[in-house]
């Protein structure tokens, strides 16, 4: 199935203790670029997100923004240093005998000084959180590709009608060639009669002449490979595989090479419009190629 690059998805859940929001925009790029934006605390699960996208995504730049909130309570443990407030304590009451002050050490005292706790998280369970957000990548991602599906028929319509006039264009050259052969022997005919003054020539010369011509012009081979490049791009974008895109830019330049070698071969007016008309439309569908997956 035909998709674009260009695409939008978001989506918001709250389960398990966890509100988590993921947005992503998908633009143009050449091979598959993933940008994620998501909290320190939970880099490690950038890997699985990326494996996610490619399940989803053959080629595109993709921004991820990822937003994690946890709407429950954080347990924490709190940590004593009991040894360092003991040697805390004695000290304070070696300093107060050689000041000869009160030693009056209340518990709260201690507590406040360097060191002597420290809040301790317990570890967060990172396969909950992934299967939370594993979910909500899911759904953005749905969203993602079936706007990238929806704007890809679009372009695949405008892609084969183009395609189908630049086969029309293409049979009008290939009716056009032998007619030019044509003229052109008897435009020489006339250009030898009008030089030589006499009402008889050589025919057999002017033959021979057009022959080479004929020869010279000849773009037969070039409108048979053109006929197939075309039903190859149609049968393509018809039922093409995940790499739609790169073959169709392939073919069209091979399309541009092949109209290139007509173009250097014609010596007709006609024929040199109908060339420009079928690159202009070429043009158009390279463009529309640039954005498909």
């Amino acid at each position: 199935m035909i998709k674009s690059m260009t695409g939008f998805g978001r989506s918001q859940i709250n389960e398990n203790g966890y509100n988590m929001i993921c947005e992503l925009k998908g633009v143009n790029h050449r091979y598959f670029d993933p940008h994620i934006r998501i909290s320190r605390r939970y880099l490690s699960l950038e890997d699985r997100v990326k494996e996610k996208l490619k399940q989803n995504i053959n080629r595109g730049r993709i921004e991820i923004s990822i937003s994690i909130e946890k709407t429950e309570e954080y347990e924490r443990n709190i940590e004593v240093d009991k040894g360092l407030a003991m040697a805390y304590h004695k000290s304070l009451k070696d300093l107060a005998e050689y000041l000869d002050i009160s030693a009056d050490i209340r518990l709260i005292d201690l507590f406040r000084l360097p060191d002597v706790y420290s809040l301790q998280e317990v570890e967060e369970d990172l396969d909950l959180t992934w299967k939370v957000l594993e979910k909500c990548l899911q759904e953005a991602l749905d969203k993602l590709v079936d706007m990238r599906v929806k704007e890809g028929q679009n372009l695949m319509r405008d892609m084969l009608t183009r395609n189908d006039f630049i086969l029309e264009r293409v049979e009008q050259l290939e009716q056009r060639s032998p007619v030019v052969a044509e003229e052109y022997q008897e435009k020489l005919r006339s250009r030898i009669t009008e030089i030589i003054s006499l009402p008889a020539v050589d025919e057999a010369r002017i033959l021979q002449e057009a022959a080479i011509f004929a020869d010279r012009a000849s773009i037969t081979e070039e409108i048979i490979r053109l006929k197939s490049h075309i039903k190859q791009f149609n049968d393509i974008l018809n039922h093409g595989d995940d790499a739609v895109g790169r073959k169709c830019d392939f073919l069209v330049q091979e399309m541009f090479r092949e109209i290139n070698t007509v173009a250097s071969k014609a010596n007709d007016i006609e024929m040199s419009q109908i060339v420009i008309d079928v690159k202009a439309e070429l043009e158009k569908i390279r463009e529309q190629l640039q954005n498909i997956e």
